[in-house]
C-alpha cells in the first residue's frame, strides 16, 4: 500500500514540478536539475532515466511530508 501511495505521490509531485516551471523542461532549472542528478553521464536506455526520474519524485514526495 504504501508503494501504491508513494507512486502517485511521486506522479503528484513531478506534475507540480513540471506547471511550477510552467513545461519548459530544457530551462535553467531542469537543465540544473539533470545535471545534479546523472553528472557527466546519463544513465542507459529510457528504463533507467524513467526510473531515475521516479525515485527522484518518491523523494520530493517523502521530503515534503517529512517520511
Amino acid at each position: 500500500m504504501t508503494a501504491i501511495r508513494e507512486f502517485f505521490g511521486a506522479l503528484y509531485e513531478l506534475a507540480r514540478l513540471a506547471v511550477i516551471s510552467r513545461g519548459k523542461f530544457r530551462g535553467p532549472y531542469w537543465t540544473w536539475r539533470l545535471h545534479t542528478a546523472f553528472g557527466r553521464g546519463y544513465p542507459q536506455g529510457r528504463g533507467a532515466i524513467l526510473h531515475s526520474v521516479l525515485d527522484y519524485g518518491r523523494w520530493v514526495y517523502r521530503m515534503r511530508r517529512m517520511r
